[in-house]
């Protein structure tokens, strides 16, 4: 068992809904800073009104991941005041499939139990070992759930169903690190879309730009804002006119990208975006092939981009390319400004 893969974890949490319409964190191991734990509260569904239910939630907040997973308790049971509780686990990896099969172990654990201690026990197992066991509550093997496992799980094939050659609009703002804000007002529906899209530049595997569940309050836009690039999911229809907050903008449940007019000079599409966009569309509307497919034949042909950009980089002066070099090799106008924006985005421009 590699040490690292258990040491992800950093904290697991309890907040409960008594009886009385009362929410409150109760119990956490082995700490959660203040801040954060606002943070988690707003988040868990039990805060707010009873009717909006979520049983899963994830998301990151000051590069920490939380899980929250929530159940309604069902009598007869240990917890006879509670109505509903949520465990938050919190950890330094996207792995939304791990911690919800931990979560529900966790669950059923304090549902037969009532008090925290036996969590505490399966949540230090898995932290020592990867493993906790038990024969009435399931087995969790932390072994069983690759990273690349989630980082593929969800599907290309219906972001591209959905926007068609639009979704060239963007890997481009995805190649370019620049800043999307994805509204829907189902968070399901939300966490679905945003999870896939850092697979579009699946050459940089980096899923620390996704910020699937974010508020509009100050604490949390601040440190969105920290962030250069980010993909960041809102379920509040105010996020549109926050035009400082976003380079592309999405409305998913009208199937609307919008580019900002900030945005739009880095952002001009040529003839190298439009094959680009029709090998894209053409890869996710073949039958035969699987997301992962899918996401290989965009790889391919990013990898196919950057590798002309280094050898464009190769001929300059340390290795930096300047817009003086990349006119020299008269490329179409939005070419050669995708190019020159790209070297950015990769640390190959001069400055």
């Amino acid at each position: 068992m590699a040490a690292t893969e258990t040491q992800l974890m950093l904290s697991v949490g309890l907040i409960e809904k008594d009886v009385n319409g009362d929410t409150l964190w109760v119990w956490c191991y082995p700490s959660v800073g203040s801040q954060l734990r606002q943070v988690l509260l707003s988040k868990c569904c039990l805060t707010k009104d009873s009717r909006d239910f979520h049983t899963f939630v994830f998301g990151q907040f000051c590069r920490t991941w939380y899980y929250i997973t929530t159940v309604e308790v069902q009598e007869p049971t240990a917890l006879n005041k509670v109505t509903h509780f949520s465990i938050v686990v919190t950890a330094k990896d996207f792995n939304p499939e791990k911690y919800a099969a931990l979560s529900r172990i966790l669950c059923r654990m304090y549902i037969k139990h009532g008090n925290p201690v036996k969590m505490m026990e399966a949540y230090i197992a898995v932290l020592t070992k990867g493993i906790c066991q038990s024969d009435e509550n399931g087995s969790f093997l932390i072994k069983d759930y690759d990273v690349r496992k989630a980082y593929l799980a969800g599907s290309v094939k219906d972001v591209v169903s959905q926007f068609g050659m639009e979704t060239i609009i963007l890997y481009t703002a995805l190649m370019l690190k620049k800043r999307i804000v994805v509204h829907h007002p189902r968070i399901e529906a939300l966490l679905e879309f945003t999870r896939v899209l850092p697979a579009l530049t699946w050459h940089r595997k980096d899923w620390s730009i996704l910020h699937p569940y974010v508020h509009l309050t100050e604490t949390e836009v601040e440190d969105l804002k920290r962030c250069p690039g980010y993909v960041a999911g809102f379920v509040d229809p105010e996020v549109s006119n926050r035009s400082d907050l976003f380079d592309v903008y999405v409305n998913l449940p009208d199937s609307v990208i919008t580019v900002s007019q900030s945005a739009k000079e880095a952002m001009a599409m040529g003839k190298l975006h439009k094959d680009i966009g029709h090998l894209i569309v053409q890869s996710a509307e073949d039958a035969e092939r699987s997301d992962s497919q899918v996401i290989k034949d965009i790889s391919v042909k990013t990898k196919e981009i950057l590798a002309n950009l280094v050898s464009l980089a190769d001929e300059c002066e340390n290795s930096k390319i300047t817009l003086e070099g990349l006119k020299q090799h008269h490329f179409p106008p939005a070419t050669e400004n995708f190019l020159f924006h790209l070297a950015a985005a990769e640390q190959l421009l001069r400055i």
